[in-house]
């Protein structure tokens, strides 16, 4: 029962994680990622920074103690001469004393010259350790820069997506119908273009019959001017007026 209870557990945290990154913003998961990059870059400077400052540290105590070192041996020498000269003095107190005192501080000198080179070492990996610290918080630096460089190239590239995504649903728009009582597009359009069509049609009928009533009319106007000039020809020649053929009887305009 409870191997069947965590394999559902475990298969509902990976179905309700798949829904997630489908449903998350690309965008919030790129600032995402690259707040954790730039987290871990400033740990690391943080932990470069603590390997520097040990650093710091081990030679400002190496430079104590070769200081240090640098008086006591200062020290030694001038209480040697200090008991040498006390001994020609014939003051073999004098001479004794300083000789102790110089004892006691070659004692102190060999302390503190091994306190010396332990102190090298230590200045020694610690300087390799904060050279290696650097060249990480370097490269890693180089790295933040990419990855934002990356982030504004993806952005840019997740709005040109957006902006096609957007497209491609208006144009599916345009071909798909709305509903069962609401016309395409296509459909519109062919029903404007039909009616434009018809009415185009109708304008064409109605002006070729203004023309042709204008063309009948001018045609009989020649007419009567033809037969005026025939009667004028005749009468100037003398020939018979009923040798000329009858003439069709022109309507008379309405007298005004």
């Amino acid at each position: 029962m409870f191997k069947a209870i965590k394999k559902w557990w475990k298969y509902l945290g990976a179905k309700l994680s798949g829904d997630l990154d489908k449903r998350a913003d690309p965008a919030v998961q790129l600032d995402q990622a690259l707040r954790e990059a730039q987290d871990q870059h400033r740990r690391l400077k943080e932990q470069a920074a603590n390997v520097i400052a040990n650093q710091k540290q081990s030679e400002l105590r190496l430079n104590a103690k070769m200081t240090e070192l640098e008086k006591l041996n200062t020290n030694a020498r001038q209480a040697l001469i200090m008991a040498s000269d006390a001994q020609k003095a014939g003051d073999a107190a004098k001479a004794t004393q300083y000789n102790s005192a110089a004892e006691t501080i070659a004692n102190q000198l060999i302390q503190v010259e091994n306190d010396v080179e332990g102190l090298k070492a230590m200045v020694m990996d610690s300087t390799q350790a904060a050279d290696q610290a650097k060249a990480a918080v370097q490269q890693n630096s180089r790295l933040l820069q990419l990855k934002l460089a990356e982030k504004q190239k993806l952005l840019s590239q997740l709005d040109q997506a957006k902006m096609q995504e957007q497209m491609n649903s208006a144009m599916a728009q345009l071909q798909e119908t709305v509903g069962d009582d609401v016309p395409t597009l296509n459909e519109v359009q062919q029903k404007i273009e039909a009616r434009y069509a018809k009415a185009k049609a109708h304008s064409e009928l109605a002006g070729s019959s203004v023309e042709s009533s204008i063309l009948e009319i001018e045609q009989a106007t020649a007419n009567v001017e033809a037969q005026s000039r025939l009667s004028q020809l005749r009468s100037e020649l003398g020939l018979d007026a009923a040798a000329a053929p009858t003439a069709v009887e022109q309507p008379k305009p309405a007298e005004a």
